[in-house]
């Protein structure tokens, strides 16, 4: 495609919204709208005993609470690995000593270009300090067993995509 004219229509804190005309290789001309994010990194941690640990947190756009991994948005100058580190410390009370990648994928690519980076987090040790929400947080902490997490997807338990797919690129490493 070729592009004929961009345009922003809203800068955020986390994310731009733009507007770009393309022509396609064949002829036809259009507007694609996009989000503009810098990236995001997830977390599958492990606990010693073998639970997962999970977020149960309100999101604004699903009208209700989501249960999720731990992850969060890739800031200017840091690397994934940093961006997660920090966020399961901020967001757990757990520090993880032992990291995997597992993969990175798109998180909606019909409307954005943000990446996911999944990382396994094992070995981990619960810190002395309780976990520190943003202002605009509202996090419970949840344990699960690897098959109490696959049940609740199965039975339509509000999970977001990234956590379902990271989750599953996990699957392999982690315990029955």
């Amino acid at each position: 495609p070729q592009l004929l004219k961009q345009r922003l229509v809203y800068r955020g804190r986390r994310f731009d919204f733009e507007v770009s005309r393309l022509r396609l290789p064949n002829n036809a001309e259009g507007d694609w709208e996009c989000v503009r994010h810098p990236g995001g990194a997830l977390a599958v941690p492990v606990t010693p005993e073998g639970k997962l640990i999970l977020l149960r947190q309100y999101r604004f756009a699903a009208c209700g609470r989501i249960l999720e991994f731990p992850a969060g948005t890739i800031e200017a100058g840091e690397d994934a690995s940093a961006t997660i580190s920090r966020e399961i410390e901020e967001e757990t009370g757990y520090r993880a000593n032992t990291w995997q990648r597992l993969g990175e994928f798109f998180l909606a690519p019909g409307y954005s270009d943000e990446v996911i980076y999944a990382f396994l987090a094992t070995d981990l040790e619960r810190l002395d300090v309780p976990p520190e929400q943003d202002q605009d947080e509202d996090i419970e902490l949840v344990l699960m067993t690897c098959e109490e997490l696959e049940k609740a997807i199965h039975a339509g338990e509000p999970v977001d995509a990234k956590s379902v797919t990271s989750f599953f690129l996990a699957r392999p490493f982690l315990p029955d």
